[in-house]
């Protein structure tokens, strides 16, 4: 991956995980990696991350307050840690936080 690729990958993470464990940061990391190795997705980091309405911290309306600004150090490391192949997602695509969500096309997934 390319600095710019580590960048957009850490800032999924910062905004997606922000409050979650370090083993949930790299795996929302491992999520956008194996939708990069996946063809039913874009073939990039850049594309994956930035295909509207899949990350909600890219989404326009938090883009500013939940992707932008400064990458918290363990953001970057889970990051680096899923493009060294660490992955706690076991192969995932999708993810959500059953704490603070109950997307309905998580009832046709089956949960890992």
């Amino acid at each position: 991956a390319t600095q710019t690729e580590l960048e957009i990958l850490a800032r999924i993470v910062k905004g997606e995980a922000g409050v979650c464990s370090f083993e949930n940061k790299v795996a929302v990391a491992a999520v956008v990696l194996n939708r990069v190795r996946s063809p039913r997705f874009p073939n990039t980091i850049r594309e994956v991350a930035h295909q509207p309405s899949q990350f909600s911290c890219y989404n326009p309306s938090k883009r500013a307050r939940e992707y932008f600004g400064p990458i918290p150090e363990d953001a970057w490391r889970a990051a680096r840690e899923a493009l060294a192949g660490r992955d706690p997602s076991n192969g995932s695509t999708y993810y959500y936080n059953p704490y603070l969500v109950a997307p309905s096309w998580a009832r046709t997934m089956q949960f890992v």
